[in-house]
Parts: structure tokens; sequence; C-alpha cells
């Protein structure tokens, strides 16, 4: 049995520009952080040659064309799993739509249990090329780049999508100080709602021709981040989400509402000093930057929403368990 930890994602900046259809012609770049929030993926070897899934529904199948769970089904496909198998998911936040990355976070997280479960330790780097390869290129999602990667690698990092179509992660170069002030100052909300990422998304890629000087920006914005970070900046994350929110809700007609815009607007006017939705926006989590001292008065301005308290998280996907090769 393999058991792999896969951590949930949020950013801080950037976001939207690691879409190939921006980055390829411009370049492209994201601030992000993986949480302690996690997918676990569960594999086991099975006594009979069938293939049983178990996720929010349960497969038996014969074979792997016969998935209907499109990630499992690439995976095996990459990986060379065929049957005698069983693969479990366990998540710690809502299964679809909350805005965290937890798709990549499945994707990578069967991608590296499956390579384990044959005894093949995969670097950080193939994990999130794989991924990216599943969800995009196979699967046809229309995503950016940014959610396989940190889901991979882990930590607080920096990614510099280039016009050769090459991904650089980059961790920052911080002290734990600076991260355990950065943890005290965020906070996260539900929103209450899930959302299909995948209709947002659609128009948001259909946008970035028209909407190609404000993605730049964007980028510029997330470079800016690094080295204000790197420099022992921390409140200018609250800076760069704030500013960073105003330009995302321009990308796409459904990222913000009205019932979101009243969070965000109740948030700050308790004290906090910036924020964002999560993800493709819609729904899902509301990230944000608030003073140790205003903490108490934004929990309650905001009581009717499930608070998820969290920290910032080193690792990538990794292995938790295992019971030895097959």
């Amino acid at each position: 049995m393999i058991i792999t930890q896969t951590p949930l994602r949020i950013s801080f900046a950037g976001g939207g520009t690691d879409f190939r259809e921006f980055f390829k012609k411009h370049g492209g770049a994201v601030v992000s952080s993986a949480i302690d929030k996690y997918v676990y993926t569960i594999v086991k070897k099975r006594f009979d040659k069938r293939i049983y899934i178990n996720y929010s529904q349960k497969e038996i199948v014969d074979s792997v064309d016969e998935i209907q769970h499109e990630l499992v089904r690439e995976a095996m496909r990459k990986t060379g799993v065929k049957d005698g198998i069983e693969i479990s998911f366990l998540a710690d936040i809502p299964s679809e739509g909350s805005g965290l990355g937890s798709s990549s976070s499945v994707t990578v997280g069967i991608l590296n249990a499956l390579y384990h479960y044959q005894g093949v330790t995969v670097p950080a780097e193939r994990l999130a090329e794989e991924a990216c390869e599943i969800e995009i290129d196979i699967c046809g999602k229309p995503i950016g780049v940014q959610d396989q990667y940190i889901a991979a690698f882990g930590g607080l990092r920096f990614f510099d999508f280039r016009t050769d179509g090459s991904v650089v992660p980059v961790k920052l170069n911080t002290n734990d100080s600076l991260r355990e002030d950065l943890d005290a100052h965020l906070m996260l909300f539900f929103t209450g709602k899930t959302r299909k990422a995948e209709t947002i998304l659609s128009e948001q890629r259909e946008n970035i021709p028209e909407k190609e000087k404000i993605l730049c920006q964007m980028a510029e914005r997330a470079r800016q981040l690094k080295d204000a970070l790197e420099a022992g900046d921390y409140y200018a994350v609250g800076r760069a989400m704030e500013e960073g929110w105003e330009h995302k809700k321009k990308l796409a007609s459904k990222i913000s509402n009205g019932e979101i815009d009243s969070i965000y607007e109740k948030a700050l006017a308790a004290g906090a000093q910036g924020g964002k939705i999560t993800g493709a926006g819609g729904g899902g989590f509301c990230l944000l930057f608030v003073e140790p001292s205003k903490r108490q008065a934004v929990r309650e301005t905001l009581s009717d929403l499930q608070e998820m308290p969290f920290h910032l998280e080193r690792d990538g996907s990794k292995v938790i368990f295992n019971t030895g090769q097959r």
C-alpha cells in the first residue's frame, strides 16, 4: 500500500499569467505557496485483476479504458499500471471548486503514488510536467500550469513561466521569521460556494488577447513581490493581493459577484489589508491579509462563513506510507 500526501495551494500574485497562451508570448510569473491542507491518495494492490476507484463515486472496472475518472485513467496510462489495483482519495476540503488547486493536487498525488507503487521515484519537475500533460494536453482543461508545479514542489515559491514554454521554480530566499510572520497575517474563509472553474477559466483564456496589458502588469507585480519578500517585506503580500484582485476581476465576467464583493468589503472594513478569491473566482475560499490584532474583528465580521485555519507548507507531494515495492 502507498499513501501520498499532496498539498493544496494559495497564490499571492500573478495568477492568470500561467496560461501557455499568454506566457509563451509575453512570459509570466506567479508567487504562491503550498499550505498544510492536503489531498491523500491511497493505492493498494488487489488480489484479483479488477480496478477499484473510490472518490465521490465508486468505480469497479476491468480495464483502464473503462475508467470514468479521467485524471486516474490518464495517470494509469502514463505510469503503465494496468490492473489489480484499488485507488482511493481523501481531501481536507470540498472535492472540487475550492480554488485551492485540488484537481492538480489529485493529478500530482496519483502520479506520485502510482510511480512508487512500481518502486520508481520521480523528481518533482517530472510530476509537474506530466500532470500538466494529463490535465491540459490530454484532458483539454482550460487551466494554467502553476497548480501542478506548486503541488509537486511545495514551499513558498516564485514561478517564472518563460516564452520557450519552460517553467522555472524558484524557492524564495526567505528566513523562518518571515514565513512565521506571513503565516500570522493570513486567513482563509470558505464562501460556502463551490463552482465549476472551467466555465470561468474558458472565458478567461478566450479573453487573453484583449487582456494582455493587464496580464503583463500582473506578471510584473509577481516579480516585484518576489523581490519584496526576499527583502523581508511581508506586508507586500497584502498590497499585492489587493491590487491583483482588482486586476483579476477584469479578466472574466464571473470571477466576482455581488456576494463575493460584499464579503471582501466587509473584511476590509473590519481591518483586512488585502485579499482575493482563490483560484478561478466565483466561489471557493477568500484569502485575506490581516494584522494579528485585527483577526478577531475580521472573524466576527465574517462569522457566517467557515474559517479554515492553516499554515504554509514546506513540502510538495510526498509518500507518507509505503509497505514496500510490489
